[in-house]
């Protein structure tokens, strides 16, 4: 004001107090706390783990059991869905993954493996496994909400139709294993959002012709030789999911419109 001094007239200022915080000035309080979220993320992924060893053993002896099933050696199926579902398990036990997605995850990793395992052993897709799997698929998706089951039942059916078009046009590239599965990873790609649909189809794809350029540089596929595209298939289906529900939106309303 006139006549005062600046001095005066600067202290009426508020004063503007600014708190930094340094990532290493961290208490012991704190560090506990990260070592016992550490633990309890590897102690349940390790429970998951075991678990899905035992979900692996018991889908070896499953598919050997089949009518069109295959005898799969051990320790495989046991490794590689205990691989998954201690994955999965370290993921929820961390909270990067909401727990709807649990059941879906799950489901599509024991499927893929008893699945794949036939698949890459005997090159078919026993109806005991596919058939039973859309409606199996579409109970996982219930944690997801009603637009997710939504999604999931119009995505399989589009699958399911676009493989039998496939199928019926060019009978060679696809087996009617794969047209009775691709329902299932429909309905899964179809929970998440719609455009993860044509990236789970393009994903199978690739991998497909990547396992193909293998076996054909090892000599072990001949010249006008297929490969099996149900493993790939059921690969790219839990891999887009899995990405889908490791987002930023994936506990918003369980899945993207």
């Amino acid at each position: 004001m006139p006549g005062q001094p600046a001095s005066v007239s600067r202290s009426t200022r508020p004063a503007i107090h600014i708190r930094t915080h340094c990532p290493q000035r961290r208490g012991p309080g704190c560090s506990a706390r990260a070592g016992s979220r550490t633990l309890v993320g590897m102690l349940t992924g390790l429970v998951f783990g075991l678990v899905g060893v035992l979900a692996g053993a018991g889908a070896r002896v499953l598919v050997g059991r089949l009518r069109r099933g295959a005898r799969v050696p051990p320790p495989w199926c046991e490794l590689v869905l205990g691989g998954l579902w201690a994955a999965v398990g370290w993921c929820w036990a961390a909270s990067v993954l909401p727990p709807v997605w649990l059941p879906l995850l799950l489901g599509l990793g024991w499927l893929g493996v008893a699945a794949g395992a036939v698949d890459l052993a005997c090159r078919r897709l026993p109806d005991a496994l596919t058939l039973p799997a859309l409606p199996a698929a579409l109970a996982l998706c219930v944690p997801l909400g009603a637009p997710a089951i939504g999604r999931a039942l119009l995505a399989a059916g589009v699958l399911f139709g676009a493989h039998l078009a496939v199928r019926l046009v060019a009978p060679g590239a696809l087996g009617a294993g794969d047209v009775k599965l691709a329902a299932t990873p429909g309905a899964a790609l179809g929970a998440v959002s719609w455009p993860a649909l044509p990236v789970g189809v393009g994903l199978a794809a690739v991998l497909t012709a990547l396992v193909a350029l293998v076996a054909l540089a090892v000599g072990r596929l001949g010249p006008g030789g297929t490969v099996p595209h149900g493993p790939a298939m059921l690969a790219s289906t839990w891999l887009v999911v899995t990405v889908a529900a490791l987002g930023p939106a994936a506990g918003v309303g369980g899945a993207a419109a």
